[in-house]
């Protein structure tokens, strides 16, 4: 019995010699392992994220004169206008009064502005209105993006539209 095992031992060794043997002669030195010879190995694609759109930096310490609220252009000296410092801090004038805030630009673009500290300065009605609709306008004030050369920030009901100052 032992003849009929080491023959059998003595023929497996021969043949795993002769399936080596080409791999040896032409200079590789890899023997492949139970099943994989001659195969090519798998290539996986590599797996590459999607491409985000490159954020904006909200320009801190830049002065924006207001140009247009929902489209309607303000007109004259008395425009409003505003500026976010390094602190976020926002300060402005509104038509009429100064004011102050904190106002923080967040992740997507967008802006969160706190209660406004306002003075309290008598003006007429009409200017008054139109101030008011810009400091509703502001507080509530979503989303903010550079398109151009100017400020546009996006609101409940609209958008303000500015240009930076000298």
């Amino acid at each position: 019995m032992n003849g009929k095992l080491t023959a059998a031992l003595a023929g497996a060794v021969a043949v795993a010699t002769l399936a080596a043997g080409p791999a040896l002669a032409q200079g590789t030195n890899q023997i492949t392992g139970f099943g994989q010879g001659g195969r090519a190995p798998e290539k996986k694609p590599q797996y590459v994220p999607g491409a985000k759109a490159q954020e904006k930096m909200f320009p801190l310490g830049a002065s924006w004169t207001a140009v247009s609220l929902n489209g309607k252009p303000y007109t004259g000296i008395d425009r409003p206008s505003f500026i976010i410092d390094a602190q976020y801090r926002a300060r402005g004038y509104g038509g009429c009064n100064t004011f102050t805030a904190t106002a923080f630009p967040l992740r997507e673009q967008h802006l969160a502005v706190g209660p406004l500290a306002l003075t309290k300065k008598s003006c007429d009605k009409a200017l008054t209105a139109a101030e008011q609709a810009f400091l509703v306008a502001l507080r509530t004030s979503g989303a903010w993006d550079l398109v151009g050369s100017q400020l546009v920030i996006r609101t409940q009901s609209g958008e303000l539209r500015f240009d930076r100052a000298l």
